[in-house]
């Protein structure tokens, strides 16, 4: 029986495990909703072709929810795998512009 990783110790000592941990469930967490849109998504193809079928009703309805979700699925990919972390350069380069124009502004 697997232990669950998240809760060793070595988690909030080592950077980089806690790095590889968060990256690990954020393609399960992908994996999860793109299995969730395939069956949702089939479901209701199922339905159109029923609907079809029985009354003749041709119009492809579930082209709007499987567009409107595929563009959510995309961009939590994009989240998971393409998204890189922020670096030191990039903290550096904000940290310098911050002091540029007068600070960071209030929320």
């Amino acid at each position: 029986m697997p232990t669950d990783v998240r809760h060793n110790d070595a988690t909030t000592t080592d950077p980089i495990r806690a790095a590889s941990i968060e990256r690990l469930e954020k393609r399960r967490e992908f994996a999860t909703h793109a299995v969730v849109y395939t069956v949702v998504n089939v479901t209701l193809i199922a339905i159109w072709a029923l609907i079809f079928v029985t009354t003749g009703a041709w119009f492809p309805w579930p082209v709007f929810p499987m567009l409107g979700w595929g563009i959510g699925l995309a961009l939590h990919a994009w989240n998971v795998y393409f998204e890189r972390p922020v670096d030191e350069s990039e903290i550096a380069c904000e940290i310098e512009r911050s002091r540029h124009w007068g600070g960071p502004k209030p929320v």
